[in-house]
């Protein structure tokens, strides 16, 4: 599953549109994006993965930031919102408290300062359960929930839906082979070894634990109730109370 960029990433979006993001405000890059991702995928000549932080949100225009045009599919990883929180803490070098409220903040957003330049553009995420119902219920969109519990207590079948879900051949020794590879110790290993791109400056590491449950270990039960209180519908639905 060769990826493309990050589906925000400056770089593809100053290559297609021809004016550079560095002279529009942000709502005049959210106008131009749907477009750039149905460039990028007319031009494709075979099936292209992109990694995407923001919600599916709409534009000013009221278009599709994005396009459903230019979508074959939707992965959507889901995560126990317990686990997000003690996780991305760690990986923002912040504190649990700080990104608890984060993700229960509609206007929470990466890259949201408009007089620095990022290589990513600004990323709208909503509230937690509002990014995950944004792409699950969004309709038109053919959408695979993975849940990450799932991924760890039996990727086997989990990564072998995906694989179908992708069209991808179904080869169960090469599935085998790709899930082996990407053992969480295996590239954690690999991170200490030689680093890893994506690791925040001020982390300790990109891949920390990658447990399930560990929130019972970071976080107080005030803040666990907290997420409950604000998530428990979302929470709920794909079986995490």
């Amino acid at each position: 599953m060769d990826g493309g960029p990050i589906a925000s990433a400056r770089q593809i979006f100053d290559d297609n549109v021809g004016v550079e993001a560095s002279d529009l405000t942000q709502d005049e890059i959210e106008r131009y994006r749907p477009a750039v991702y149905e460039m990028i995928s007319a031009q494709a000549t075979e099936p292209l993965f992109l990694k995407v932080h923001d919600a599916y949100t709409y534009t000013p225009d009221g278009v599709p930031l994005i396009s459903q045009a230019a979508t074959a599919g939707v992965l959507y990883l889901i995560r126990n919102p317990l686990d997000v929180a003690v996780s991305f803490a760690h990986h923002s070098a912040s504190t649990v408290e700080r990104i608890v409220r984060k993700m229960a903040d509609a206007d929470f957003a990466f890259v949201d300062k408009p007089h620095s330049l990022h290589n990513q553009l600004r990323q709208r995420l909503l509230t937690w359960s509002g990014h995950v119902t944004s792409w699950v219920d969004e309709p038109g969109l053919r959408v695979l929930v993975v849940r990450y519990e799932d991924m760890k207590a039996d990727p086997i079948a989990t990564f072998s839906g995906v694989i179908r879900f992708c069209g991808l051949d179904d080869d169960p020794a090469r599935i085998a082979k790709a899930v082996d590879f990407s053992r969480f110790e295996r590239v954690q290993a690999q991170e200490q070894a030689a680093g890893f791109g994506e690791k925040m400056p001020l982390a300790d590491s990109f891949f920390r634990k990658g447990q399930v449950g560990s929130w019972r270990e970071g976080m107080s039960e005030e803040l666990a109730q907290a997420i409950v209180a604000t998530h428990a519908q979302v929470m709920d639905r794909f079986g995490y109370l």
